[in-house]
């Protein structure tokens, strides 16, 4: 009887304060669940059922928390990471790369406000945003479904790419880093080459995967257009969901982490050289601009796409009778996100010019290496 109560409270306070975005109905259900200590498992419970709802739905761990980052407080973003943990533990095995989502989330322990009040306030408004969030399109299996066999460790090209970035991102030297890079995408066009050529004598026959890669203010239009060159360069496609902060890429598996990995590096190293710019600038007595910044990474995307794809077709005609398979796996990839993404849709570059900020960031892009949608982007930015 009493636990009956308990839940009670519960589905009461919810009901109060899930589906209304007005505070007194907030206050009202905090209240509730205040008054009564003996209701917390069961609101816990209530939090675990919502996000195996949403992993049902197509969400995954960074993708909560990249929404609840900025929706909310890093009070929810603590609660997130406790629910996710709690939610997650239950299964032996977990998807690939899970573990290193739910790595990167907030500790759980001792999250929200110390009274009980404000706690409740804080679990109302994480669960009335987690509640509202709408269906995606599932990018890999769900905690608990079978899952493909385990690769034991990392691959040895995936490795030294990861060695060659790092190298590249910790130098001071442009030039230095233009040659880490530039043997970097090298390396993934060849190891590209080497899974069609595997692929192509296979049974039976892979089918693209996709991964989301977070695309967060500021300049996001500029950073979808970059996920966009590499992805591109490397035989995948990328479709930018602007509302949520991550572009979807679709692509084989060998060449998803590649992406991921390049992608990262290159926004790295051309963050960097965008301050460097930017302290040039100041020298000069001009003061830092958002137009500067904006034009800068614009220009960086739209000439590292060049020579990305450059290096790409120099070593794919190394290997002449591949190209057929390649060209087999392209129209793969494109089939794959237009199932995917039946409505995508081209959007211009929202930015202000700045000739400044985008020669400096073509010869940043010289330097340093070597479109999307739910939104697919225009390249031409000074339009």
């Amino acid at each position: 009887m009493q636990e009956e109560a308990r839940e009670s409270t519960v589905g009461r306070a919810l009901g109060e304060a899930l589906h209304s975005r007005d505070d007194r109905s907030l206050d009202t259900a905090a209240s509730l669940l205040a008054a009564d200590p003996g209701a917390d498992a069961g609101l816990a419970r209530r939090g675990e059922e919502l996000v195996r709802t949403l992993w049902e739905h197509g969400w995954q761990p960074a993708d909560l928390a990249r929404t609840v980052r900025r929706e909310l407080a890093e009070e929810h973003l603590r609660l997130l990471g406790g629910l996710v943990r709690a939610e997650t533990a239950r299964y032996a095995t977990l998807p690939r790369r899970w573990r290193d989502q739910i790595d990167g989330l907030e500790d759980g322990a001792g999250a929200g406000p110390a009274d009980r009040f404000s706690y409740a306030t804080a679990v109302l408004e994480l669960y009335r945003l987690l509640v509202r969030l709408p269906r995606l399109d599932a990018v890999g299996p769900v905690p608990g479904e079978t899952l493909p066999p385990a690769a034991a460790g990392e691959p040895r090209m995936l490795t030294r790419i990861r060695a060659l970035l790092a190298k590249a991102e910790a130098t001071g030297y442009p030039e230095e880093a233009e040659a880490l890079t530039a043997k970097a995408q090298e390396l993934m066009a060849r190891h590209s080459l080497d899974e069609a050529g595997l692929a192509a004598g296979a049974p039976s026959p892979q089918t693209p995967g996709a991964i989301r890669i977070g695309v967060e203010p500021p300049y996001e239009q500029a950073k979808a257009i970059l996920l966009d060159a590499v992805a591109g360069a490397n035989h995948c496609r990328a479709v930018w969901n602007e509302a949520y902060g991550f572009s979807t890429v679709v692509g084989f598996e060998a060449d998803l982490d590649p992406v991921e990995l390049l992608y990262t590096s290159l926004l790295v190293q051309g963050t960097a050289a965008m301050t460097r710019a930017e302290a040039e600038q100041r020298k000069g007595g001009r003061k830092r601009t958002k137009s500067f910044r904006q034009s800068f990474l614009l220009a960086y995307a739209n000439r590292l796409g060049a020579r990305l794809e450059a290096t790409s077709r120099r070593v794919a005609a190394e290997a002449p009778t591949l190209l057929p398979v390649l060209a087999s796996r392209e129209v793969a990839v494109t089939a794959r996100t237009d199932e995917l993404f039946p409505e995508t849709r081209a959007t211009r570059v929202r930015a202000m010019w700045d000739e400044d900020g985008w020669n400096h960031g073509a010869s940043a892009a010289e330097s340093a290496t070597l479109a999307p949608g739910r939104t697919r982007l225009d390249r031409h930015a000074r339009g």
